[in-house]
């Protein structure tokens, strides 16, 4: 499709001689190609089509690279991709390989820093005016942040941080909504921020006053006195924050007028806009939350759904089950649960270490807590994992959603760090159910474990290989643990693994049983305590000839490597048996160049074949 203006924009030169009077008809070109795209390739919608007059004019203001642009989260920056230079990569999108779904550096100059999760992107601003003040350069820092992002405790560390004449520009997107609608008193203050209108109207004029200007300056000073006497300081001026708004952020030309006049000031300056997410698609508009993230296919029956609704069903007849989340009631599907019991559900916000915390207290006063965000966003509240939960050894059972490598996300949201860092918590407990019955089985164990209790699965349904050509042949070796061969006779050849990885060892094992080796595999969908695994399975892997496990994780203090040191605990002979692991080593699974994402970390079926022969 050819587009009458965006296809001239290939950078913020191009932009910024741009007459004005184009730039409404650029905002909806781009809005449509964003619309194209993320048709094609899934992606953040809502989000980008409500921050394109935001990025243009920022862009037409300030100057990238030399001003730094950080966008908090990053999952609005597509109008920021398409007018630097990335317009033609749009066909990769999502695609590893391929164009980020996220700012990086690696990817652009004009990507200052990258981001993935949420509230780091006044840190990240802080720190960069911050350096360019010691160098002595003549910059400014940009961050664009959403109200939801504003209920991540780490925002407020960083406002704590600001000092005086720091060349820094804050802009708060206001469209009441993160990825659902905002939670929290906090939210509720902004959404209910306003400015004495006389405040307004001094506001308005000084921003169409010449920058420099003595009767500028003399508003600047007139200004602030008259905000002393019509309204009490808000909470950003508190900090030494300048506060200008609220304005409409698909106002363009106030836009340019307001950020200008931001930018002059060349302090600390907070601009507050009101947006509107999924702005020029109307079904955006209406579900913003339906349409946060639009995938290519969309998985009617998963994990989460099947959690979800157990966990209802059994919070019927026990009332001390309680469903938390950190800003992650859509996709954990932690909202279903919140609509039965309103009272027995709790979104944090953006606050993984809150949300861990909170939940500890609840095991201690006799509730069943059930906190579930991603993989990727449970390592954010680590500490309160081991100080508050595992410490003291408190009942909090952890659902780890999204478990596993993110293929169309990339790095930011890969799962494969959790087996790793959950694993070296005393007292905690990790599953990893492959189907619908031994996940329904797992929270039977969790709904009594006296310890906490970390479940982890991945974005996807029951695998109909998994089901086919392992479950329908499984035979129990002890509880949690199942070989498709008789465990009297192991075989030669002897995959152990866990999770959604097991699809790509059957396909290995079909292989290579084609070629005539004796090949058996076994699942473990207890990963830890590791103790108990090595001891049920020492007898039957003590007998094959090659172990080859297999973890779509991190190797470094991964299960593969915890239960080789547990199964030489028990006794296991070495030097009798070879024993392999095929892992993540030591890569966050970053490509730059297309590829099959399996095959680039070592996990595809024909490199685990590769692995098991060498």
């Amino acid at each position: 499709m050819k587009y009458e203006i965006l296809d001239r924009i290939n950078s913020p030169e191009d932009l910024k001689i741009l007459p004005k009077s184009d730039l409404p008809q650029l905002s909806a070109e781009i809005r449509q190609f964003i619309i194209d795209a993320v048709g094609k390739n899934g992606g953040h919608l809502a989000s980008n089509l409500g921050a394109v007059e935001i990025t243009l004019a920022v862009h037409r203001v300030f100057d990238s690279p030399k001003d730094h642009i950080v966008f908090d989260v990053g999952h609005q920056s597509y109008t920021h991709k398409l007018i630097t230079g990335r317009r033609d990569c749009f066909k990769t999108l999502r695609k590893t390989g391929g164009l980020l779904g996220f700012p990086s550096i690696r990817e652009s100059e004009h990507d200052a820093f990258g981001t993935g999760h949420s509230s780091t992107s006044i840190s990240a601003a802080i720190g960069l005016a911050t350096a360019d003040k010691l160098q002595g350069k003549d910059s400014h820092s940009v961050c664009i942040i959403g109200d939801g992002a504003f209920t991540g405790g780490m925002v407020h560390e960083a406002l704590n941080n600001i000092t005086p004449n720091l060349p820094l520009v804050i802009i708060l997107n206001e469209n009441g909504m993160a990825i659902s609608k905002n939670r929290g008193l906090f939210a509720d203050f902004i959404s209910h921020h306003r400015i004495n209108n006389k405040h307004k109207n001094i506001n308005r004029v000084s921003k169409t006053s010449r920058n420099g200007s003595a009767i500028s300056n003399i508003i600047k000073g007139f200004s602030a006195k008259i905000k002393s006497v019509f309204y009490s300081p808000s909470y950003f001026e508190k900090f030494g924050i300048e506060y200008l708004g609220p304005v409409d952020g698909h106002d363009i030309e106030n836009l340019e007028r307001t950020l200008s006049f931001a930018k002059s000031l060349n302090k600390p300056v907070l601009v507050h806009l009101k947006t509107l997410k999924g702005k020029g698609y109307s079904e955006a508009e209406e579900s913003p939350s339906e349409f946060h993230s639009v995938q290519k296919a969309e998985n009617q029956n998963s994990f989460a759904n099947m959690l979800t609704n157990t966990l209802i069903a059994y919070a019927k007849e026990d009332k001390s089950i309680c469903a938390i989340t950190p800003a992650m009631a859509k996709g954990t599907e932690f909202y279903r649960f919140g609509e039965v019991f309103p009272d027995r559900f709790f979104d944090t916000g953006i606050a993984e270490a809150h949300a861990l915390t909170f939940s500890a207290a609840m095991a201690k006063s006799g509730m069943k807590p059930f906190v579930a965000t991603y993989s990727t966003f449970l390592q954010r509240g680590y500490d309160n994992l081991i100080h508050d939960i595992a410490l003291q050894n408190l009942p909090v059972k952890i659902i780890a959603d999204r478990a596993g490598l993110a293929a169309s996300d990339g790095a930011t949201h890969h799962g494969i760090f959790d087996v790793s860092f959950l694993s070296a918590i005393p007292t905690m407990s990790i599953f990893a159910p492959i189907s619908y019955n031994s996940l329904k089985k797992t929270l039977d164990i969790a709904l009594d474990a006296d310890n906490p209790v970390a479940i982890r699965y991945p974005s996807a349904g029951e695998s109909d290989i998994v089901k086919e050509r392992f479950l329908s042949l499984a035979k129990p070796i002890c509880k949690g643990v199942s070989a498709d061969f008789d465990v009297n006779t192991p075989p030669e050849y002897l995959f152990v693994t866990y999770g959604s990885i097991l699809e790509k060892v059957i396909l290995a094992a079909d292989f290579l049983r084609s070629k005539g080796l004796d090949v058996g595999i076994m699942l473990t969908e207890i990963i830890k305590p590791y103790d108990y695994l090595a001891e049920s399975i020492v007898p039957i892997c003590g007998k094959t000839k090659k172990i080859l496990y297999v973890e779509e994780g991190i190797e470094n203090g991964g299960a593969a490597v915890l239960t080789m040191n547990s199964l030489r605990k028990h006794g296991f002979d070495f030097s009798e048996t070879e024993y392999r692991i095929a892992a993540i080593d030591d890569d966050f699974v970053s490509p730059t160049t297309p590829c099959d994402i399996y095959a680039y970390a070592g996990l595809s079926p024909e490199k685990i074949v590769e692995k098991m022969l060498l």
